[in-house]
């Protein structure tokens, strides 16, 4: 099957964040639609003060695009933002493809991801209350635009259902993510008597957090350059050099606008942050963004209630950093490139993970908060 041919649309308004451009937006969901199995074949941005209400773009604009059409042949439309159901709706019936928001891609891409009888629950429950809103007039244009990036799960299987029967699975699949999360509190309880301190590695999506953990314990975790290459928690156990042992979680990566129905069906995984000792936030020192993708995630982790969690900062792939004409040293590369990065605070460590530089301080910088934030005696003898 030939990928959905994709044309991206973004619009800048007066409200739209200073820290990112819209053309560094729609960079990010071109990766997302990527990531989707989208083939990218145009995009278009405008500048408005607001968006239509009822078409998002200008009427120019919108004329722009459906010639565009002719042109390129794209049969799918992705927005940069959530798009309201009547939006939608008119957006499709002008343009005559498939349209789907930010969100919906989003969502789609999680239900690839997703492996785990959790993470699949979790999902579908997000799916479900994003389609909720969207029904009027949604299942029919679902049939007849056909399956692929948008429709997947329960958008597809359920066409004929009518709100009564989507809000009982609603209701059905929050009793069943409810019993996993009493599981995991179980789980948890369990924990805390083995006296074990947990590490959370958080960070942006694609920052390397599963290349980290498979370098740290060998893990085999999925690492691919995309978006969303991890979403099932994993969960390992690491000897520091002070011969104590932690638990190093890796977690779903965070992305800027990411959707409520996201965040809200993902409460039992995300609860797991709230019990870790010490948050390890990667970051891709060589993104351009890296300074904005910093600060969506200590956003998301005060809307969390996490931001007073004790933290530590790995700045990693800096062997990309380095003159590849010349052959680097660990020892060498980071102190080259510890003035330059600004590597000034102890809970700060140069890293790459890839070549497994900075491990061993970044090792240590983990047993040196864990014993200035916990009164736990770690269990030194086990493996």
């Amino acid at each position: 099957m030939s990928p959905e041919r994709a044309i991206l649309i973004a619009v800048a308004t007066n409200k739209t964040s200073g820290r990112w451009s819209v053309e560094e937006s729609i960079n990010e969901l071109a990766q997302l639609a990527k990531t989707a199995g989208a083939k990218v074949i145009g995009r278009l941005t405008q500048r408005l003060p607001v968006p239509s209400k009822t078409h998002y773009l200008g009427k120019g604009k919108l004329e722009e695009l459906l010639e565009l059409k002719d042109s390129t042949n794209y049969n799918i439309a992705i927005f940069d933002d959530e798009l309201s159901p009547l939006q939608q709706r008119n957006l499709e019936e002008v343009l005559k493809v498939k349209v789907i928001d930010r969100a919906a891609l989003i969502l789609d891409i999680f239900s690839r991801r997703a492996h785990t009888h959790e993470g699949k629950l979790q999902v579908e429950l997000a799916q479900s209350e994003y389609l909720l809103p969207r029904l009027a007039g949604q299942w029919s244009h679902l049939e007849r635009l056909g399956g692929g990036i948008g429709t997947r799960g329960p958008g597809e299987s359920q066409l004929e259902t009518d709100r009564r029967l989507v809000r009982q699975k609603i209701h059905a699949l929050k009793g069943r993510i409810e019993g996993v999360r009493k599981h995991r509190m179980l789980y948890r309880q369990k924990r805390k008597k083995s006296a074990i301190p947990i590490v959370a590695v958080v960070g942006y999506t694609n920052t390397g957090k599963s290349t980290l953990l498979n370098t740290l314990s060998r893990a085999d975790v999925l690492v691919e350059d995309k978006l969303f290459a991890t979403l099932d928690p994993t969960t390992r156990r690491i000897r520091l050099p002070n011969k104590s042992i932690v638990l190093l979680s890796d977690t779903v990566g965070f992305i800027r606008k990411l959707p409520p129905t996201i965040v809200s069906a993902f409460r039992a995984t995300i609860e797991e942050l709230g019990e870790a000792s010490v948050l390890l936030h990667v970051v891709d020192l060589v993104s351009h963004n890296a300074a904005e993708q910093c600060q969506i995630v200590e956003e998301i982790l005060e809307d969390l209630n996490l931001k007073d969690k004790p933290r530590i900062t790995a700045l990693n792939k800096v062997d990309l950093l380095l003159d590849n004409a010349k052959t680097w040293g660990e020892e060498e590369a980071i102190n080259y490139l510890s003035p330059q990065t600004g590597e000034t605070s102890q809970n700060t460590v140069l890293i790459s993970a890839t070549k497994g530089w900075g491990l061993v301080k970044l090792l240590e910088v983990i047993g040196q908060v864990l014993a200035e934030t916990t009164q736990t005696v770690f269990p030194g003898k086990r493996a």
